[in-house]
């Protein structure tokens, strides 16, 4: 029995299930201070990870009730074994329009051919300096080298789409922006700034840290000049933005101007919890009814429900509290590992 139609499913506030993210592992080799800042966590226990083959029948119910843009993430999604295997797998879901990967990009030099030729339709890498040592800062590894092996690998491969994702925190990264766009020009490479969210693993998150896109904006203006906006063409968390020379880059303002309302994004863990919102606290265990034997016309109606009676708006929540601070404490985030942004696909 098939519970798709043309008639797309919404939620409350009227948001189809367009987009889904899956996280492959929860498990990173950086330690980030704006995702994972501590060295040592809890992780998923190994028997409780999805196979290969159990998320590709997740996908395949998501896909039948209207998902058409898919994006592997982790923790770091290289450090699956044999990733490229899963990218084959959900390439071959005639209802997918689109199929991309966010990565580090430390192990990527190894591995975009295969990737690429899996079916895999772009990757973007999350960049957030191109400073050696503020690099070192920033992760807690030296190893940037590798990840700009990494991009001009994916460029290699000629995938379209090739993107740059930088989250911009004042006093760290803010003088750099230039840097990162002509970086972005060298390598083909839409640059995405990011602003700093108060999500998971930002235990040193604060107000005073977020460069908003007001300001990303000026600080740009100020070297190239007028910046128009670019049409807008899907529900991509990114606005997109033309510099004088014609050249593209986009802004997630989810902290300073959330776009809650059009926001069409669920995510997949890697032991196949779903969650329906980024800032959400509890997600929807699929893994149990699966491995229990139900059938999928079973697993699809608990997901259309779910999405149905779904009322999310986290950021335009978050937004609306006055002295606003950290989201979740690092005692919670040991308690609670599902909290995690690297567990749940950030």
């Amino acid at each position: 029995m098939s519970l798709r139609s043309d008639t797309p499913l919404i939620d409350t506030r009227n948001r189809p299930l367009r987009s889904l993210r899956v996280s492959v592992t929860d498990r990173c080799n950086l330690r980030c201070q704006y995702c994972m800042p501590e060295e040592d966590y809890v992780w998923i226990p190994r028997r409780d990870l999805l196979s290969f083959e159990e998320m590709d029948n997740l996908v395949a119910l998501l896909v039948e009730l209207g998902i058409e843009r898919l994006r592997l993430t982790g923790g770091e999604p290289l450090l699956r074994r044999d990733l490229a295997a899963l990218v084959k797998m959900f390439a071959a879901r005639s209802g997918l329009r689109d199929l991309s990967l966010t990565t580090n990009g430390i192990l990527l030099a190894d591995c975009a051919q295969k990737l690429a030729d899996a079916g895999l339709h772009r990757i973007t890498v999350s960049l957030d300096t191109l400073q050696p040592e503020r690099f070192k800062s920033l992760t807690r590894r030296d190893d940037l080298g590798a990840v700009l092996a990494g991009i001009q690998a994916a460029r290699a491969t000629g995938l379209a789409g090739l993107k740059i994702n930088t989250v911009v925190m004042r006093g760290f990264n803010d003088d750099e922006l230039v840097e990162l766009i002509e970086f972005g020009k060298s390598v083909e490479a839409e640059v995405r700034f990011i602003e700093y969210m108060d999500v998971g693993g930002a235990t040193g998150w604060s107000p005073q840290q977020v460069v908003s896109r007001g300001e990303i904006l000026e600080l740009l203006g100020r070297h190239y000049g007028a910046i128009e906006p670019a049409q807008r063409e899907d529900r991509a968390p990114a606005e997109r933005f033309v510099l004088p020379d014609s050249t593209r880059f986009g802004i997630v303002s989810s902290t300073t101007a959330p776009f809650c309302s059009s926001c069409d994004r669920s995510r997949l863990t890697a032991d196949g919890l779903w969650y329906l919102c980024l800032y959400a606290d509890q997600g929807i265990d699929l893994t149990s009814p699966l491995r229990n034997g139900a059938s999928n016309e079973a697993i699809s109606l608990v997901i259309a429900s779910a999405w149905q009676r779904r009322v999310d708006r986290g950021a335009e929540d978050r937004l609306a509290i006055p002295n606003r601070s950290v989201l979740v404490s690092v005692s919670t985030l040991r308690k609670q590992h599902h909290l995690e942004m690297h567990t749940r696909g950030g």
